[in-house]
């Protein structure tokens, strides 16, 4: 069940940088390492919705249905062009002060949570690859997808906020330099533009 193809392939999965990175890493080196660890915390919960619905055979009904697709692909490049949006504008996001600022947890979980909820990649991810390791003449294969998720979830964790750390690391150097700070908000609120428009062309 849970084998070493498996791990690694979901290990690959996780650590490919994509919009739960990218906001784990921009909320480190703005927040600092509590903050960044509380939305790697908020882009893992956002999983169990896609989990819940793959377990119910919901995912089944969005993948067939083309339109459940592509209205949540739409609110999830909405949900990121806003991002974008925001962090170019937030000119003070990885200052000196940004600490002293400190976003409320509930707001770096929430945005964690539906930055994965927004993302039909997910559903789509557990309907096609979970169901390959699980043994169908299993006495209890639900039990099965529970573990193989819970252990793609505890990955996810663990990754997310040592990618918050490593750029915790790195805030230092940020703070101290208002030009490396202009780049990197300019940087991060293109890629959050750039994944909005790979996921807006993207196909079922």
């Amino acid at each position: 069940m849970i084998s070493l193809e498996f791990l690694l392939t979901c290990a690959v999965v996780v650590v490919t940088p994509g919009a739960g990175v990218l906001y784990t890493v921009s909320t480190g080196l703005s927040q600092g390492r509590a903050a960044s660890a509380w939305a790697a915390l908020g882009c893992t919960l956002g999983i169990v919705p896609h989990m819940a619905a793959t377990a119910l055979g919901l995912a089944a009904v969005m993948h067939a249905g083309a339109l459940a697709f592509q209205v949540l692909k739409a609110a999830g490049v909405l949900y990121l062009l806003y991002l974008a949006w925001a962090t170019w504008r937030d000119t003070s996001a990885f200052g000196a002060d940004a600490a002293g600022r400190a976003r409320p947890v509930r707001e770096l979980v929430g945005k964690g949570v539906l930055l994965n909820l927004l993302n039909p990649k997910l559903t789509l991810f557990f309907l096609a690859f979970l169901p390959q390791f699980i043994d169908p003449a299993a006495r209890a294969p639900m039990a099965q997808f529970g573990a193989l998720s819970a252990v793609f979830m505890a990955m996810t964790l663990v990754v997310f906020v040592g990618y918050g750390a490593l750029a915790h690391g790195f805030r230092q150097r940020v703070i101290a330099s208002h030009a490396v700070q202009n780049r990197l908000r300019r940087g991060f609120a293109a890629a959050f533009a750039l994944m909005a428009a790979r996921l807006a062309a993207s196909e079922r």
